[in-house]
């Protein structure tokens, strides 16, 4: 059974569509076909307010469904104070996703920096794991890591560095979490990321309704995809497929603890 520990499930874009051929049925669809392929728990993430809280709706009726709540770099203009009132519900699981997003730069640098060590406080002052989103800024990520202080968990999402980044978050203790990026053949250091990864340390996420994983590039991505994105590396690792989904699903349980429940 695997875990797809990073999907947007209230995305506008599994809210149904009026092209029969791009229907995905809303979330309770999108859900049902990823249960059917063995997908056993799934974590909704939130980037602001809004999303949070429709996070923690989906989880509060979905079993297997829990969420967290967080300021993605993108909004860190919103300001922390926005979501600091979401982590009182038993489904949220964690704080993110947040970090530094020096590609796109909606926010400042500077304010993209503030709001991340305020998440990187919350996730010690509630005793969650801490959710990283980094694009450019290793250097910057691991300086505010540093400045504030590393939380007992903490999983790099999406993971998009090379051998280099990737020792650089083991050795602080953190979790790597490998998307359909994995599968391009352009990223030959992401799966080389992916192949040193200490097999307890390493988990799988689709990110959707983003990066859906070759084959089914350029589609809209589905948490279903948790078993391609999971396949492509046990194949890589000659590690049997079903190992490597209980595997990974054991690390999301001692990640992410209220998962096991």
């Amino acid at each position: 059974m695997w875990t797809d520990t990073h999907c947007h499930l209230d995305d506008d874009r599994y809210r149904g569509d009026s092209d029969p051929r791009r229907d995905l049925g809303g979330t309770n669809g999108v859900l049902d076909r990823a249960r059917e392929v063995g997908v056993s728990r799934f974590i909704n993430i939130g980037c602001d307010r809004e999303s949070s809280l429709r996070a923690i709706d989906i989880a509060s009726t979905n079993d297997d469904v829990w969420a967290s709540v967080g300021l993605h770099p993108h909004e860190a203009v919103e300001g922390v104070d926005t979501i600091r009132d979401l982590f009182g519900s038993p489904r949220v699981v964690a704080v993110g996703e947040t970090g530094l997003d020096y590609f796109y730069e909606h926010s400042s640098r500077e304010t993209q920096r503030v709001a991340f060590a305020q998440q990187i406080e919350l996730a010690h002052q509630l005793d969650l794991p801490l959710i990283i989103h980094t694009r450019d800024a290793w250097d910057d990520t691991f300086a505010v890591l540093s400045e504030v202080g590393v939380p007992s968990t903490v999983v790099f999402h999406c993971f998009s560095g090379g051998p280099n980044e990737a020792r650089r978050c083991l050795d602080i203790g953190a979790h790597l979490s490998f998307s359909g990026i994995v599968t391009f053949k352009t990223a030959v250091e992401i799966a080389e990321a992916a192949r040193i990864c200490p097999l307890d340390r390493v988990l799988v996420e689709t990110d959707s309704p983003y990066l859906a994983p070759v084959p089914h590039r350029g589609r809209i991505n589905q948490p279903s995809n948790v078993a391609v994105v999971g396949t492509f590396i046990a194949d890589m690792r000659s590690i049997a497929v079903d190992e490597f989904a209980r595997v990974t699903t054991r690390n999301a349980c001692i990640a992410f603890p209220t998962l096991v429940s």
